[in-house]
């Protein structure tokens, strides 16, 4: 695994041995971190990437957050429930020398800790087949992560179904193999605004 474009382009990262944690394929980040460089999802009309503040959710390597820092996000929190990923997130945090711009909370995902500050850029990258994605979209909504008109990235199994809140529109859904990677954008809520 490497990164694919910025400045950290062609650094490797550290991928596990075995199941437990399913990296992302570069081919996969490569299509996706396109798409969002190219649109003008963020605030000013310009790529949502732009001095971003990142979560990568379900962490795992960390190689969304670690590919959004390459790319010009401004930070990036890395969270998972799992050990394993969280040691190995803080490794590759360390290999690219990404200290001073990142976060590590061991938390899960499902009941997250409330946020300090909101997040412009979300990756979810739950368990194949587990079925939660919806579930922790909402939960790290509640929970004021997400910033108003937040982009959040699913990536799921293929036939994975997410029915998300009304307040959440669906602006790409794409299929690589048995990946599909959907990005949703939240509105602002009635009871927020």
């Amino acid at each position: 695994m490497r990164i694919v474009a910025g400045r950290h382009r062609g650094r490797k990262i550290i991928a596990p041995d075995g199941m437990d944690i399913r990296p992302t394929s570069d081919r996969v980040r490569e299509s996706l971190f396109s798409v969002l460089e190219h649109r003008d999802w963020g605030k000013g009309g310009v790529s949502v990437l732009s001095g971003a503040r990142v979560l990568d959710a379900f962490c795992g390597t960390g190689a969304y957050g670690l590919e959004a820092l390459s790319r010009g996000a401004g930070r990036a929190t890395f969270m998972d429930n799992s050990n394993t990923a969280i040691d190995l997130c803080r490794r590759n945090i360390a290999a690219l020398e990404e200290h001073e711009r990142s976060n590590v909370i061991r938390n899960d995902c499902l009941q997250p800790v409330r946020s300090p500050q909101p997040h412009d850029l979300i990756f979810l990258d739950p368990p194949y087949k587990a079925t939660i994605a919806a579930a922790a979209m909402q939960s790290l909504y509640v929970n004021g992560w997400m910033a108003e008109s937040a982009i959040c990235v699913v990536e799921s199994s293929s036939d994975e179904q997410i029915n998300p809140a009304a307040d959440i529109s669906l602006l790409e859904d794409r299929k690589y193999g048995t990946t599909r990677v959907r990005i949703f954008r939240y509105a602002v809520r009635n009871d927020q605004a």
